[in-house]
């Protein structure tokens, strides 16, 4: 499973391009040509010197107007040493291979977009010999996707929604938008999707409680997620422990959405001891609007 934010942008950029284009166009209104192909490149930047310089993803976009490189980088915190190596990866890319460099910036902290996307002047004060101006996809500019028709409409910037605004109070709608939404595109692009949203959930609830969303719809149950998942149950190994795990899913499902929980509802799912029927109604938990729903039969 992807251990970091870094290598998640790298894996899902490569593997789904047009995620990062869209953003672009749509988030930043930069007038980027639509790509017609895409090609993933070397990232590593080291010259001869014994000097390693390594951005975390770059594609080649090819376009009716050319070809652009995208630079991405995912930055946690600001780092004034980037504001000497981005400005040395775009010379040097453009150099190599005179193609248009682009830089994007992905960071989850609004006090680290502001910082990167002031413009980084190299020369004389007020006429600078060289200005780069980043593009910055952060949560103050990227929108918050909560309802399941606009996770729909447009997947790839519900996935940007959960990874930049996937914590707190907006967490249980955004991401059950985003489920919703994964079920209307093919499994492999979704797979992929998944364990990046998985990988740049920061917030410990939240992640949590994306598993919970993916285990309670038995979704993807052949990818290496859900395979961790699956793992984890087993080191827990008896049957009381599984039961365990799904009543304290369910109940907290409901809470995480914001629906009461009775204290009858509360005893009859603790009480229960069928596996099964644990599984039916944590699917339920997801679309419940009361926590009667859990109970309700089907008609």
């Amino acid at each position: 499973m992807v251990g970091s934010s870094h290598e998640a942008l790298h894996r899902i950029f490569q593997k789904e391009p047009g995620l990062l284009t869209s953003a672009l166009q749509q988030v930043l209104s930069v007038p980027f040509p639509t790509p017609h192909d895409f090609a993933a490149m070397n990232v590593d930047l080291t010259e001869i010197e014994p000097i390693e310089r390594r951005v975390d993803t770059l594609l080649r976009a090819e376009t009716d107007e050319g070809a652009y490189l995208l630079v991405v980088e995912s930055q946690g915190q600001p780092d004034e040493r980037k504001r000497g190596s981005w400005p040395y990866y775009l010379s040097y890319l453009y150099e190599k291979y005179r193609c248009e460099p682009v830089l994007v910036v992905v960071t989850q902290n609004s006090a680290t977009a502001r910082w990167a996307a002031q413009p980084i002047h190299l020369g004389v004060r007020g006429m600078p010999s060289l200005t780069v101006r980043p593009f910055v996809l952060g949560p103050d500019n990227v929108p918050v996707i909560a309802t399941r028709q606009e996770a729909e409409r447009d997947v790839p910037l519900a996935v940007l929604s959960a990874m930049t605004h996937g914590r707190g109070r907006q967490a249980p709608a955004i991401l059950e938008s985003l489920v919703a939404a994964l079920r209307t595109i093919d499994r492999d692009s979704a797979a992929a999707l998944v364990q990046f949203v998985d990988s740049c959930l920061t917030d410990p609830q939240a992640q949590r409680m994306w598993r919970d969303l993916m285990t309670a719809m038995q979704y993807f149950w052949r990818h290496p997620l859900a395979q961790e998942v699956r793992e984890q149950g087993r080191e827990e190994g008896r049957e009381e422990g599984r039961v365990a795990d799904r009543v304290d899913m369910t109940l907290r499902i409901l809470e995480w959405r914001g629906i009461p929980v009775p204290d009858a509802v509360r005893e009859r799912v603790e009480a229960c001891t069928d596996l099964e029927q644990l599984t039916v109604w944590s699917q339920r938990a997801v679309h419940a609007t009361t926590a009667d729903d859990l109970f309700a039969v089907p008609q």
